[in-house]
């Protein structure tokens, strides 16, 4: 289904780049702007179904991006919010995923958006609620915390891995060649050991595993 889109990207190359790709793959492209206040004045002027924003842009030229994200996001909790960043920063990641769970949230580095097909299906699973986490910067959260994945096997390290992407149980057993019901053994038991509850949402499901592992 197509999206409308508010794109926020200082770098007018990257900005156009993106304008032409969610253009190619039907998507609307309601504003795309250069700062974070041009942003905000768009997300509340047009009412996107998504909201794509670099991190850094003026007019500080530090996380304007995000900040302003985060302030749209409060006075609309319902609002997707992608954001993009130049380097994995945990702290970026974890400010988006203290947005909440009422709507979909993701965070991509640049360089996976020379990945177009990557990133437009990222577009579509955050507007349509998902959670979607750059896979490098889970690998740095896992990385971080050790000893309570101490507890789970190689394969539901995998599976954990999977799951903070925002993998559908589904399109885990694809990308590991299993059963789907193999999947969610694993997947119970990775909840299991590290004391999480499973909630029937499977982005709530994300940012709890996610919010564990980087506390």
């Amino acid at each position: 289904m197509p999206l409308t889109v508010v794109l926020a990207e200082d770098s007018p190359l990257m900005r156009d780049g993106l304008v032409g790709v969610l253009i190619r793959f039907g998507h609307e492209v309601a504003a795309a702007v250069g700062d974070a206040d041009a942003l905000v004045a768009a997300a509340r002027e047009h009412r996107p179904d998504i909201v794509v924003t670099d991190v850094r842009m003026p007019p500080q030229h530090s996380d304007d991006g995000l900040r302003a994200a985060i302030a749209l996001r409060r006075e609309n909790p319902a609002l997707p919010v992608l954001v993009l960043s130049q380097y994995i920063e945990q702290s970026y990641a974890a400010h988006l995923l203290d947005l909440g769970s009422d709507s979909g949230v993701g965070y991509l580095l640049k360089d996976r958006v020379s990945a177009v097909a990557e990133f437009v299906d990222a577009v579509t699973q955050v507007a349509a609620g998902a959670t979607v986490v750059d896979p490098d910067v889970v690998r740095q959260l896992l990385n971080r915390r050790q000893d309570p994945l101490r507890r789970l096997t190689p394969r539901e390290r995998e599976v954990l891995a999977l799951m903070a992407e925002g993998r559908a149980n589904a399109g885990i057993a694809r990308e590991l060649y299993v059963t789907e019901a193999a999947v969610n053994k694993h997947v119970s038991s990775i909840l299991q050991k590290l004391e999480l509850h499973i909630d029937g949402e499977g982005h709530r499901r994300v940012l709890a595993v996610l919010a564990y592992l980087r506390a």
